[in-house]
């Protein structure tokens, strides 16, 4: 398959730049990936569009203040991104500057303190932060929230707020994963209520999620890597929830990415056995993928030619997605990161 396969036109005023006026003020785009039937929804529909029994997987990572400002010893001015805490004092992350810094050489970070290259990694710098202070805490204190590249403003208190979930609880992501954000403790409790589970999975996203596809042959493309952990609790739950028939509903492509990536450690030819406890994946999902876990996706609206929109189209099929965006797109739904979203019903075979 062709990147341009996952192409499409997306007028510029469609990309939501601020969140709504509250969480649940949004749209859902109904896609039955079975029958291609599609239905424009509200999201506090959601509750009804949901059985008693079905359980919603959450992502519950917590956006860290990954941005940083300043300085090489030459004087030249960078811009630092931390894509992954590896300790206490260690990370790595993008450089951006007009001559890569070399090994050896010190940074100087928001007029505060210095980091140390200590090596290379590919795209990746690995940093020594030489601080007595955690990289975590020295984060929260001098960082900026890394708002996704498409959104225009610089991070303000407002998003602050409104670009973590309300259930986010594990440091470590630099993107949201943006289908919580849709979520108000109200509309949990409408849930709890109607008898629709929850569990969480943790998926620490990377700055690798807005990476576009620079490949013309898909299978050429290299995948990022992505840390991510499974409670046994989950995994209990979700059995549970197959063995009574009831739906696996992934709460964004992370929390399915973590489930399917898990699902591949320990299968049989007659069943599937999740594996709980920590990995790390670098699937790559596209058209022929067969999903092993989860049965319904509920997710932003993703990126022209971007692996996201190539995961979706393996889910619901590909002529349904494209109809669908077409249709979103008619309608004015609001795009990306802090835009509408869609309830997928998994096509028949996928």
């Amino acid at each position: 398959m062709r990147t341009q396969d996952f192409d499409f036109y997306l007028p510029e005023h469609l990309i939501a730049q601020h969140p709504t006026s509250d969480r649940t003020a949004s749209r859902i785009l109904h896609l039955n990936g079975i029958n291609s039937h599609l239905s424009d929804q509200l999201f506090v529909d959601l509750p009804h569009l949901l059985q008693a029994g079905d359980v919603l997987i959450f992502n519950d990572t917590r956006v860290i203040k990954a941005r940083l400002f300043g300085r090489k010893q030459s004087g030249g001015n960078i811009e630092v991104l931390i894509e992954r805490v590896i300790n206490q004092h260690v990370a790595y992350a993008h450089v951006r500057a007009s001559r890569a810094p070399k090994i050896g050489s010190q940074l100087q970070l928001a007029n505060a303190f210095n980091v140390e290259v200590i090596a290379r990694h590919g795209d990746l710098f690995e940093l020594r932060f030489l601080s007595e202070v955690s990289v975590l805490d020295l984060l929260e204190q001098y960082g900026a929230l890394p708002l996704p590249p498409y959104i225009t403003h610089e991070a303000t208190s407002e998003d602050e707020m409104r670009y973590q979930t309300v259930f986010s609880k594990h440091l470590g992501a630099v993107a949201a994963p943006t289908a919580g954000l849709h979520f108000s403790e109200a509309i949990l409790n409408q849930l709890k209520q109607k008898g629709v589970n929850m569990a969480y999975i943790t998926l620490h996203v990377g700055a690798g999620t807005f990476q576009p596809v620079r490949v013309d042959n898909i299978s050429e493309h290299k995948m990022h890597s992505e840390l991510y952990h499974i409670s046994q609790a989950t995994v209990d739950l979700i059995t549970q929830t197959k063995l009574r028939g009831s739906k696996v509903i992934a709460v964004g492509t992370t929390a399915l990415r973590a489930l399917e990536s898990a699902a591949q450690i320990n299968q049989s030819n007659t069943n599937v056995n999740l594996q709980a406890g920590n990995g790390e994946t670098s699937i790559f999902i596209t058209p022929g993928y067969r999903f092993k876990v989860v049965d319904r996706l509920f997710t932003n609206f993703h990126l022209p030619k971007s692996t996201l929109l190539m995961l979706v189209s393996a889910f619901a099929g590909m002529d349904n997605i494209k109809n669908a965006y077409t249709h979103a797109i008619e309608q004015q739904y609001r795009f990306f990161s802090y835009g509408d979203a869609m309830l997928i019903e998994k096509q028949a075979g996928a």
